[in-house]
């Protein structure tokens, strides 16, 4: 095994054995989903550090963001045994979109922060339905977003699990961006959000009755948009990209 895999899942057995702890997650104080729309939820980690939230979309494929995949790393996916120990998954191959731009995302501007990644086996798992955001996109619309990011900033022991937080829109959202923010807090004080390891998250809205995949998690702010977690949650839409998805499986032989 690949030594920087080695240290990755060293990291992933340390933050099971703090998941059984009292935790605020993603943060905030967003509460476990192994079922519902968190069941479809993957870890991804690479050999230079990357650790980050994923979708299975098909049994073959996942879907994250761009911005967790990067040139000359090797991926892999992380599924867990009856014992909760981690076991890893052969990832064959990522491809991000053409558009993306990291300097973009880095600065909170829209991108086209989506990729995918095609696994050598198929898994056994629920599979996630892609959609498209119901527009118009008014404020106080509902998301949920689930990943297996840190429940406390700074601290990657508080990661590994999966959770998930109902967020709404602000206002004025656009097609190529969603901002989230907890309702409770309203970006005043810190509340739920995304943190590290949940980029490339889901993000699901309730359509015709079943929650569909309608964007991608790519970056968060604290409270009244400092640094950190907890403020703002922002997301990618697949508006302008869910046809590069379904091209690409098609490409690559995985239907979806």
């Amino acid at each position: 095994m690949h030594p920087r895999f080695q240290t990755a899942v060293r990291s992933l057995v340390a933050a099971l054995a703090f998941a059984a702890l009292p935790a605020s997650a993603m943060v905030g104080g967003a509460p476990p989903s192994d079922g519902g729309s968190g069941a479809s939820v993957i870890t991804i980690i690479g050999s230079r550090g990357t650790f980050c939230s994923g979708a299975l979309i098909a049994p073959d494929l996942v879907l994250s963001a761009a911005h967790c995949i990067a040139d000359g790393t090797d991926y892999k996916i992380v599924l867990y045994d009856a014992q909760r120990q981690p076991q890893l998954r052969d990832v064959r191959r990522a491809a991000t979109h053409p558009q993306f731009s990291a300097q973009g995302i880095n600065a909170h501007r829209a991108s086209a922060d989506v990729a995918l990644l095609q696994l050598s086996q198929p898994l056994s798992k629920p599979v996630a339905a892609l959609g498209l955001p119901l527009e118009p996109i008014a404020a106080g619309q509902t998301f949920s977003v689930a990943g297996i990011g840190v429940t406390k900033r700074g601290d990657g022991k508080s990661g590994g699990t999966v959770r998930a937080a109902q967020l709404v829109s602000t206002s004025q959202p656009g097609r190529l961006q969603i901002r989230l923010v907890d309702p409770a807090t309203n970006n005043t004080r810190d509340g739920l959000g995304a943190c590290t390891g949940d980029s490339g998250a889901p993000v699901f809205q309730e359509q015709a009755g079943r929650a569909v995949i309608i964007g991608v998690v790519s970056w968060s702010t604290g409270a009244n948009n400092t640094a950190g977690c907890g403020g703002l949650t922002g997301v990618t839409p697949l508006t302008l990209y869910r046809a590069w998805i379904l091209q690409t499986a098609k490409g690559w032989g995985a239907g979806i």
